[in-house]
């Protein structure tokens, strides 16, 4: 009964999007309920107790939606928040930094490096769950805040973002790794510039499409994949009106980042804003 519910996705803005490319991609057959807190970004420069609480609010209003599971589409509150979600709400959550972490393990890589926002590399969450997968494992992290920005503006070609990407990489560089995770739901945007500036040979794990991979397996061992016939025949395309989006504020921004994410906005937009006990009300 559950199979035709959808999926819900929450990031703290529009990197999300990556993800839900990602979910899309390789699960045609899901519909999904998005949610871009972006009235409260970032998320990466906020103590413990506000990501977990922003993160929680934001759970919950998904949860009420009636979603099959959860994808915590934000590195920052899959690092830091997981457990209280997890906590709050009766439904699977899948974040980003155990599938990134063991699709970099997967690659037999034996020093890995990880790029990210400055509070999931301060957490030492990815470094962490790779050393849980394999102990031997060197792991070398480094923040690039500004990848962000670069990002959202489509700056992934300009000469300024590759001379960013150059010193915030310098150190990986220099560490040889031979993996490197895009801790950070935007950075797949910047994905030709990073790999051009780490090299041709080192591995990039998008923790989005990891994630996506993990979303894949659990649905098929828990029976929740929707096979309807209605989906299977119609193709369908991304941002189309099956998938719903939320944004706590700024919608117009979002859809023209969306359609530079995704090459269309969304169909279905709305704007909600925080009301009361930890409810959101849809305007």
């Amino acid at each position: 009964m559950l199979n035709h519910l959808p999926i819900g996705i929450f990031d703290s803005g529009v990197g999300g999007l990556t993800v839900y490319r990602a979910l899309h991609e390789r699960l045609p057959n899901e519909r999904f309920v998005y949610l871009g807190d972006t009235a409260r970004v970032p998320y990466g420069t906020k103590s413990l107790a506000t990501i977990e609480r922003y993160a929680i609010e934001n759970s919950r209003f998904l949860a009420a939606r009636g979603v099959k599971l959860l994808v915590v589409a934000c590195n920052t509150a899959s690092a830091l928040a997981l457990p209280a979600i997890q906590k709050a709400i009766k439904i699977d959550v899948i974040g980003m930094i155990e599938p990134g972490a063991r699709k970099a393990v997967e690659t037999g890589a034996k020093r890995i490096g990880v790029i990210a926002t400055e509070a999931t590399i301060g957490s030492n969450a990815y470094a962490k769950a790779i050393k849980n997968f394999n102990q031997q494992t060197e792991v070398v992290e480094t923040a690039c805040p500004l990848f962000v920005p670069l990002a959202e503006e489509s700056w992934a070609d300009e000469p300024e973002t590759a001379s960013i990407a150059a010193k915030y990489l310098s150190k990986i560089k220099e560490a040889n790794v031979g993996a490197l995770v895009l801790g950070c739901t935007h950075y797949p945007i910047l994905r030709d510039v990073i790999q051009e500036t780490v090299g041709a040979s080192v591995k990039l794990i998008d923790s989005g499409e990891a994630a996506a991979e993990t979303v894949d397996n659990l649905l098929k061992n828990k029976n929740l994949a929707n096979l309807t016939a209605a989906q299977i025949s119609r193709q369908r395309s991304l941002c189309d009106d099956l998938d719903h989006f939320f944004v706590t504020d700024a919608a117009e921004r979002f859809a023209r980042v969306a359609e530079r994410f995704l090459g269309s906005q969304p169909a279905r937009l709305e704007a909600v804003e925080l009301w009361g006990n930890d409810e959101l009300r849809t305007n």
